[in-house]
């Protein structure tokens, strides 16, 4: 049994200025061909090395075709997008030409915007079907946060979603896959789909799969999937910073052979996540009043997620508010991770290690993100930006954060990145030289992910909405091809 593994995968912001290139595919998480996709994700936890992990179980031959990951980021290039695809769709043909293939299993993400192409994700399925014609399977991982449409699900055997937030079971839903789509090839099971979307906004806070009120959903999923002829189920919620006609949350039930199976499911799951919906609602947070109800709580690290810059959805990384507001509140003991600057960081290390640096900080991508911030810090720490990730998202994989420094000004400490990456964990603030535990106030430009890490010796966390261009105040995003009305906008909360 041969079964071709890979994917593009992007979660693309429509309001972020800068796209996306072929160059930040590369760069980012990497891009790799054939036999580098086995070398480098073997006994990793993302969504391939699960597909790695079940050829192994099962004993199908793994035919690596292309992999790659930008960090989030804009709109990406449409010409650099239509080189990627034909260089999979090349490899993948080459592949079934040297002996027949019987399968095709496909890491997404779901948010994938290129220029001029709206559902990028399901351009690329239906391109994949077309070089394998419509009797072989295809099945596809997909992130939590996948603007799901019917094309996609038209142009797919099964869809398997995350199930948790911060996702620590990429690897699990991979071997999930793989296992639907070796029952399929022998024929055990005949999965069908039935798809549903609802017209609404999921905050990020409500999203953590481990506590209230996500927990419910889950269970609840849980429960469905159970039900005689399901084999699968996927609640997304959607990627709100995706400004495509079918953004929003949306159910995926796969069946074995019974289509009415399936659609009895989504109704069911998509019927009491509406009557549902103000639990999935949470208004934005600023950030001296997390502060003030972290100092009166008096759990320490304070811990505030500045999702509206989360460079784990896109944004630019380097918005200031935060950075200020610690200054002026004169805090002690007091971290952000991390604010993109590049130029600072190449500042930093010309000015070498226990010299001071007098220099604007934050706010070069756009004035959305606010000022920047005149600091006289002195440089406590430099890197190129290599590290290992510590788990248990992405264990096993290595990271760059670029050109980078720790620089502190009074009780006010500041990572300095190049890459628009999120911090996940403490992994590379360690490298600096910096105990995240020791702390008493956290600020992370993450919505969620973080959680896997921090949660373990954070006091207190909470999401705020600090100036910048990710804004969870979702009346204020400046929608153009959004078609339906969404709640909590048009469709206001109920009293």
């Amino acid at each position: 049994m041969r079964i071709a593994i890979g994917g593009i995968s992007h979660e693309t912001s429509s309001f972020a200025v800068v796209p996306t290139t072929l160059n930040d595919f590369a760069d980012g998480f990497g891009l790799f061909r054939g036999p580098e996709v086995i070398t480098r994700f073997s006994d990793s936890n993302i969504c391939v090395g699960g597909f790695i992990d079940g050829a192994k179980t099962h004993g199908f031959e793994a035919i690596p075709i292309l992999w790659t990951f930008a960090y989030p980021s804009g709109l990406i290039v449409r010409a650099d997008y239509e080189s990627l695809m034909s260089e999979f769709l090349t490899r993948l043909r080459t592949a079934d030409q040297e002996s027949p293939l019987d399968g095709v299993l496909l890491d997404l993400h779901g948010a994938m915007v290129v220029e001029g192409i709206d559902d990028a994700d399901g351009e690329f399925i239906e391109a994949v079907r077309s070089v394998i014609g419509p009797d072989r399977p295809i099945v596809v991982t997909f992130d939590l946060h996948g603007n799901h449409t019917q094309r996609r699900v038209n142009a797919s055997t099964a869809i398997v979603g995350f199930d948790t937030y911060p996702h620590i079971d990429m690897a699990e839903r991979g071997r999930e896959a793989a296992d639907l789509i070796v029952r399929t090839i022998q024929g055990e099971i005949r999965p069908v789909m039935a798809f549903r979307q609802l017209p609404l906004f999921w905050s990020t806070p409500t999203q953590v799969t481990a506590h209230p009120p996500m927990n419910d959903v889950m269970d609840r999923v849980h429960e469905l999937e159970t039900r005689t002829g399901m084999l699968s189920l996927t609640i997304a919620t959607g990627f709100a910073w995706a400004d495509v006609p079918d953004i929003g949350c949306s159910i995926i039930a796969v069946a074995d052979g019974e289509q009415s199976v399936a659609e009895k499911i989504a109704d069911e799951l998509a019927t009491w996540i509406w009557e549902n919906r103000e639990r999935w609602y949470q208004p934005p947070m600023s950030v001296r009043a997390a502060l003030a109800q972290g100092e009166q709580l008096g759990k320490f690290p304070i811990v505030l997620a500045d999702h509206a810059d989360n460079t784990g959805g896109g944004s630019p990384g380097d918005s200031t508010e935060i950075l200020q507001t610690f200054l002026d509140l004169k805090l002690q003991d007091a971290l952000i991770l991390y604010i993109v600057d590049p130029a600072v960081a190449h500042a930093a290390h010309a000015t070498g290690v226990g010299n001071k640096l007098s220099i604007p900080v934050g706010s070069k991508s756009s004035p959305i993100q606010g000022t920047p911030v005149l600091m006289d810090a002195e440089v406590m720490a430099v890197s190129d930006g290599d590290f290992t990730y510590d788990g248990p998202m992405y264990a096993g994989l290595t990271g760059n954060m670029g050109c980078s420094a720790w620089i502190r000004q009074d009780g006010v400490s500041v990572v300095i990145v190049s890459a628009h990456e999120q911090p996940l964990g403490p992994a590379f603030a360690k490298t600096l030289g910096i105990d995240c535990s020791k702390m008493k106030y956290i600020a992370v430009k993450s919505a969620a992910h973080f959680r896997a890490s921090f949660e373990k010796f954070a006091g207190s966390i909470f999401n705020v909405d600090a100036q910048a261009i990710h804004t969870h105040e979702f009346s204020k995003l400046p929608f153009k091809r959004r078609t339906r009305d969404m709640f909590p906008i048009e469709i206001p909360p109920r009293k």
